[in-house]
């Protein structure tokens, strides 16, 4: 079974952290209304959603995947580069306590999950301006006994490593070249995503299918004629926010899902936030 931990957007969201891009005023009705959309593909693709509430303090709490990193055998809660988001990890981590082990990077660290791109067994680090080599030294000694391998990937430009490129499968990735170092991910193919699209590397891989950014058109023919399956979603509100599509949810496999089949929300059993420390 297919989980997606989400979280509904603040209405504070206009105060929300920008690093590359100029504030622009979010249509906060608009903006519910495509992650209720979002969030309805995500189990149309066969994810249990487990939609959590929207949180006033904190702007950038939809973007629930900075504050995590899991993988099959742990989860790792990340410390994000920016101190007013590092209260945003403690109804995530209650979350996923029934479904992983916790692991918490301490100080300091500084990880978000948009910097950290998985392919197979490696996942690929983004040296942004959220995450520093700490970051990286503590993740690596969160899963190393699992064998992964970590590998730190120079970014630039962009908020992170999954701003520049995300991985579609079958040992090719959608990038941006111009913001990463590509010949720091290797044994892929790198499908380059238009120039007057540089945001469009941005996809979300669900099963077979792609998810990307309706307003990335020319992206969307090149993922098509190179025979991927690609959905087009609305996602221009939260894109404001710098926001792309991994960003709103945190995806991973688990046996069974401890989920209220009526409200769609946790349980009250999702309350453990005990956590080893690295």
């Amino acid at each position: 079974m297919l989980v997606a931990i989400t979280r509904k957007v603040s209405p504070t969201i206009n105060n929300c952290l920008l690093e590359f891009e100029s504030r622009v005023e979010i249509d906060l009705a608009r903006a519910e209304q495509q992650h209720d959309h979002y969030e309805a593909r995500l189990a149309a693709l066969g994810a249990r959603v487990i939609s959590l509430p929207a949180e006033l303090r904190f702007p950038d709490g939809t973007f629930v995947e900075d504050p995590v990193v899991v993988v099959d055998e742990v989860a790792v809660i990340t410390r994000p580069g920016e101190e007013s988001r590092r209260g945003e990890a403690e109804t995530l981590a209650a979350a996923l306590a029934p479904y992983r082990e916790l692991v918490r990077l301490r100080e300091p660290a500084t990880l978000e999950g948009g910097d950290v791109l998985r392919i197979g067994r490696t996942l690929y680090v983004g040296m942004s301006r959220r995450t520093n080599a700490e970051g990286v030294r503590q993740l690596r000694s969160a899963v190393d006994r699992f064998d992964y391998r970590v590998m730190p990937v120079r970014v630039g430009g962009c908020l992170h490593l999954k701003t520049a490129c995300c991985y579609l499968g079958n040992a090719t990735i959608l990038g941006n070249r111009k913001w990463f170092d590509g010949g720091a991910i290797d044994s892929v193919r790198v499908i380059d995503v238009p120039p007057e699209e540089p945001r469009a590397a941005n996809v979300l891989r669900i099963g077979d299918t792609l998810l990307a950014s309706a307003s990335c058109p020319r992206t969307i023919e090149l993922l098509e004629h190179e025979c991927f399956r690609v959905e087009a979603i609305d996602n221009s509100e939260l894109a404001k926010a710098e926001a792309g599509l991994t960003c709103t949810s945190v995806l991973f496999a688990c046996a069974s899902v401890f989920v209220d089949d009526v409200t769609n929300r946790t349980s009250t059993s999702l309350t453990s936030t005990n956590a080893l420390e690295i």
